[in-house]
């Protein structure tokens, strides 16, 4: 461990050392999902949240040639205000660290480093997956390949509802990665608690899940577990609302020929102008719901262990 580059908060180190539970947050959502202040006062919501839930908050970024797992209120706003943050994923990772820059992590980014500081759990709003039309472009979020390799639980919303839902699904079987849909049949949509399709596993607590992940490594199975939390019900924005203003912004991103990185940040942006903000606050619903579930999932893996 002290010859990887990681640097632990405080609050962070004494919850590892002592054994208790540690959720991992991931940063893209602070540097590329809103603007300041609104992504300074989001993320100190979400870490009140995971805290609140009776677990420790470890959102992840990196800094001055370290990753830093657990940030302190100066660290959390210095990143809010930044500019010019890299985007981390594997590729990048390594490469910012060794340049010296600043790095938000991705899903994928913050799996690897969770999963180096011994960080069981990671809650998130949405994972990456296929992208409509990924047959021509290829583009397909490392996130999936991610979750068939580090054995992480990660918590989300389901795949961003901009993806092509059922060959992300399709995707993550091949990759084997348990996808559990949190207390419902159906695979949630980011912002609906629908997509129409069926998730393949369902749990109904999170001691269930806790218990899964813990057998997972006993059978030295690699990879993590997806869990699918759908938006809580006064939150969600429904399929049939959110379906038209995607496929507006996924047009829109096509004429201008918005591709790779740039294009779910575009989207994201013109679904917020589309739904007049109606996105935006959902979101935010969904992560802090996720969140609390996180620490829950936690918990029940400390207690184990």
């Amino acid at each position: 461990m002290t010859a990887l580059p990681l640097a632990f908060s405080p609050e962070v180190r004494a919850a590892l050392d002592a054994g208790r539970p540690v959720v991992a947050l991931e940063s893209t959502i602070i540097t590329h999902g809103m603007p300041f202040p609104q992504n300074l006062e989001t993320a100190r919501r979400v870490e009140a949240e995971v805290r609140s839930a009776g677990a420790t908050p470890a959102t992840i970024a990196v800094m001055g040639g370290r990753i830093h797992i657990g940030l302190t209120g100066a660290e959390l706003e210095a990143l809010a205000r930044a500019t010019g943050v890299m985007k981390l994923s594997r590729a990048d990772l390594a490469f910012c660290l060794a340049s010296g820059g600043i790095g938000a992590t991705t899903v994928a980014a913050t799996m690897i480093c969770a999963h180096l500081a011994g960080i069981a759990v990671f809650a998130t709003g949405g994972i990456g997956g296929v992208h409509r039309g990924a047959e021509e472009s290829f583009d397909i979020s490392a996130d999936l390949t991610e979750l068939g390799l580090t054995p992480v639980t990660v918590v989300a919303a389901g795949a961003k509802a901009i993806l092509d839902l059922n060959k992300t699904l399709e995707v993550l079987e091949t990759n084997g990665v348990p996808v559990i849909a949190f207390g419902q049949d159906d695979f949630p949509a980011f912002w609906s608690r629908s997509s129409g399709l069926r998730a393949p596993l369902r749990a109904e607590t999170a001691a269930e899940i806790a218990r899964a992940h813990l057998l997972r490594a006993r059978l030295g199975l690699a990879g993590g577990q997806l869990v699918a939390n759908p938006i809580p019900p006064e939150a969600e924005i429904p399929r049939e609302a959110i379906v038209p203003v995607i496929e507006t912004a996924l047009a829109e991103a096509a004429a201008q020929g918005i591709a790779a990185k740039a294009v779910t940040p575009f989207l994201l942006s013109r679904i917020f102008e589309l739904t007049e903000g109606r996105s935006l606050a959902a979101n935010i619903a969904l992560v802090l719901n996720n969140a609390r579930l996180g620490a829950a999932i936690a918990r029940e893996i400390a207690a184990e262990r």
